[in-house]
């Protein structure tokens, strides 16, 4: 999981960065050792359901997930309710092929620990990857131009094996309730910075990035008792079918699915958009956004 335990890492980061005062840092220190007992402890731990979605038989389009607790899916109360299980089946329908998930995210992961998934990845040759990473930057000091850098370096890897690659950047910290103020906007302020030296890592290496904060903080702000799983840390299945289909299109992007969609020339907030005027959209995704 994200490691909460390392928030005061996150005042101690604000210092260096901020300049802050003593007391203020101890105060953020003290606010980590809070948030830490606010959040819940999670009853449902799944192992990742990969396998063929959609098998008949055909060769299948082989997608690799990778990074942390939000792309294993860490929150939800049944296996279907996982990230790569929504996104499996999405594009398999997509398709109309089968498509083989694997997962080699790792709950708790930082950047640095993308290294031996995607080296495992590689070995699989996967043809479209999604990775969803830097949370755990965040909360273990991970500099923001070194995790950007760390995270290029292995986008690079997946793109010289002729792998479509989606980023989701780094969610916004500021959304989790259970971490009081000041040390929710320090969070807020560092998480978005990642994000943004993330976004343009991942440009720069020929992969999509798709801003999860940007995307997803209005709702994860306005329905948090909806969005957030009951630790009040990790989403809650209806959180990542949220992010899932935000994800989507970028996803069909890569994969050669939708010809001629170009995110660069779109709205931040329009990937759902986009994904809903596609034809053979999922079900779930259409509920969600009626």
């Amino acid at each position: 999981m994200i490691g909460l335990r390392t928030l005061r890492a996150v005042a101690m980061t604000a210092a260096t960065l901020g300049g802050l005062s003593g007391a203020l840092v101890g105060l953020l220190t003290e606010q980590g050792r809070r948030a830490r007992l606010a959040i819940g402890v999670l009853e449902h731990l799944w192992p990742a359901p990969d396998g063929v979605y959609r098998d008949d038989g055909r060769d299948p389009l082989r997608l690799a997930l990778l990074g942390d607790s939000m792309a294993v899916g860490v929150g939800v109360t049944h296996p279907s309710q996982m990230p790569g299980v929504l996104l499996a089946q999405a594009l398999a329908e997509e398709a109309e092929r089968p498509v083989r998930l694997s997962t080699y995210a790792i709950s708790g992961s930082t950047t640095r620990d993308l290294v031996p998934q995607v080296d495992a990845a590689v070995r699989d040759a996967p043809q479209v990857a999604l990775i969803i990473i830097g949370a755990n930057d965040v909360t273990s000091r991970l500099g923001v131009r070194e995790s950007a850098r760390l995270l290029g370096e292995q986008i690079r890897k997946l793109r010289a094996v002729g792998c479509g690659v989606v980023v989701g950047t780094c969610p916004d910290l500021g959304t989790v309730r259970p971490i009081p103020q000041p040390l929710r906007f320090v969070g807020r302020q560092y998480s978005l910075r990642l994000a943004a030296a993330q976004t343009a890592e991942v440009r720069r290496d020929g992969g999509v990035p798709v801003s999860l904060s940007n995307l997803l903080s209005p709702e994860f702000m306005a329905r948090h008792l909806d969005m957030f799983s009951s630790d009040r840390f990790h989403p809650s299945a209806v959180g990542y079918e949220a992010a899932a289909g935000v994800l989507l299109a970028p996803l069909c992007q890569v994969a050669g699915l939708w010809q001629g969609w170009a995110p660069a020339a779109l709205p931040v907030r329009s990937a759902a958009a986009m994904a809903l005027r596609q034809s053979r959209v999922p079900a779930w995704l259409q509920r969600r956004h009626a």
